[in-house]
């Protein structure tokens, strides 16, 4: 039986996108599994001069797309639904705000337990997060929790700037920056699938581990997001956190339990050991690339998307190899790819092994993938087939259920807001490392110009992607 939360939404950004589409059918989803129910309100506020009920319809609009229930229930949810339009720089309106939200906390018994999610512009992250300090929003009696959609700063100077910000009014505990890539079930489950096979745990290091690839691909090319793209490219979309995140899950040390400042401990130790590039090694270390038309010419090449400029460098790919200097992990090359307009969708971590882990047990050169986002009914594989099919049992996982019934990744992740469970976060120490990491590699790309674009839609990436590795003696495995 789920227990059930209470708590007022505040979400900036309640008429966008972002709301409609991720935020409002996870929420749907808590309220009918009983998470939510009586107890909660949310308030959107946005510019527009919205009415109650109209923002209701809207709600009610969005769900439709992706459940078939009685639109009765849907109903019932919206009533939960409240509108404020909003200047985030106009103090007044922080005033009515917290008018509003006092008068919903008595009304649903929501305890004084605030959520103030910025699903706005980074821009304005600070302003808000200042502006409800300032004029008293932050209740005494309940929490206060600020929830940061990504991304967070553009580069290591900006990153700090917006942190400064935010953390006048709000201390570090109350701050969950999100990357959903946490909230997927199986990144979720790495841990436990750690924690729970010991020779698989025993082998994860530089004895027995010869690479381990990290792999994000996209069929799709920007869509509308190609004004978002000429500011952000797939370096700082992807790999500064998603794919970082997901090394820092698979390669930091696994904590002796769940406790969030010791998982948090491990990962920002891992991040502070990155292997620092000089300009001269980015080169040698990491490529990038633009998709062009493909091989009948039908599909759009980058520099024909809307809002994207004729003679745009921004990257659409990029691989890379990344190091880390600490005693586990000192030798080995962690491959890292994200690309849009590739063969197929994948998203993917593939950890090879080398000859010497035939010590514990393990087949030489055994490869173990663990699907993100499950392919063909299959979660984890060994050298390609279904763990439970592929003759070795060095990786158990019984709970099988998890996978079959998996929460979408925002669904789980207000969960863990509203628990205040924050070891699906990202922390500030560890953006300041990866984005100190990244910088070395945009300021040397923004000081040359590419030959773009530079491989076909429908492709697997540039050819310089495979030289990356053949140099080491590796290749992709997921090719």
């Amino acid at each position: 039986m789920a227990t059930e939360k209470s708590a007022i939404f505040i979400i900036f950004g309640g008429s966008g996108d972002l709301a409609h589409r991720k935020l409002y059918p996870s929420l749907f989803r808590l309220y009918k599994s009983g998470i939510l129910k009586n107890h909660f309100a949310v308030i959107g506020t946005a510019r527009r001069p919205w009415s109650d009920d109209y923002f209701r319809e809207t709600v009610i609009t969005s769900l439709k797309d992706y459940f078939d229930d009685d639109e009765t229930i849907m109903e019932e949810f919206s009533k939960h639904f409240f509108y404020q339009s909003h200047d985030v720089n106009d103090s007044e309106h922080y005033i009515a705000l917290k008018n509003l939200a006092a008068k919903l906390d008595d009304q649903f018994e929501a305890g004084h337990n605030r959520v103030y999610y910025m699903a706005i512009a980074p821009r304005f992250f600070g302003t808000v997060a200042e502006h409800l300090n300032s004029e008293g929003l932050k209740t005494k009696d309940g929490y206060n929790r600020l929830v940061i959609e990504k991304p967070f700063g553009r580069d290591l100077d900006s990153a700090c700037e917006l942190n400064g910000n935010i953390a006048k009014a709000f201390p570090e505990d109350d701050i969950y920056r999100i990357d959903h890539y946490l909230g997927k079930e199986m990144i979720q489950d790495i841990p436990h699938i750690r924690s729970n096979n010991d020779k698989f745990e025993e082998a994860l290091n530089n004895k027995y581990v010869s690479n381990i690839q990290v792999t994000l691909a996209e069929s799709l090319g920007v869509e509308d997001r190609g004004g978002y793209y000429e500011t952000s490219g797939v370096l700082r979309d992807m790999v500064q956190n998603h794919i970082m995140q997901i090394i820092g899950t698979i390669a930091s040390d696994n904590p002796e339990s769940d406790d969030a400042k010791l998982i948090h401990q491990n990962k920002s130790d891992l991040f502070s050991s990155l292997k620092e590039l000089a300009p001269d090694e980015v080169d040698s270390n990491f490529i990038r690339g633009q998709y062009d038309t493909d091989k009948l010419g039908d599909a759009k090449a980058y520099r024909q998307e809307d809002n994207v400029a004729e003679d745009s460098n921004i990257e659409t790919f990029v691989a890379g190899k990344i190091e880390f200097n600490t005693k586990r992990w000192s030798g080995v090359p962690f491959y890292v790819r994200s690309g849009k307009r590739l063969q197929e969708k994948s998203s993917r971590i593939d950890i090879v092994f080398n000859e010497k882990v035939e010590e514990l047990g393990i087949r030489p050169n055994t490869v173990v993938t663990l699907l993100i986002e499950k392919e063909d009914g299959n979660s984890i594989l060994i050298n390609g087939i279904n763990y439970k099919d592929a003759g070795q049992d060095f990786i158990k996982f019984p709970e099988e259920a998890k996978f079959d019934k998996a929460r979408e990744a925002y669904e789980s992740l207000i969960i863990d807001i509203l628990s205040g469970n924050r070891v699906h976060f990202t922390l500030w120490d560890e953006l300041r490392s990866t984005w100190k990491y990244i910088d070395t590699i945009r300021e040397s790309w923004d000081a040359q110009q590419p030959d773009f674009p530079n491989y076909l839609s429908g492709s697997m990436g540039p050819d310089a992607a495979e030289m990356l590795l053949e140099r080491n003696g590796h290749s992709w495995i997921w090719d």
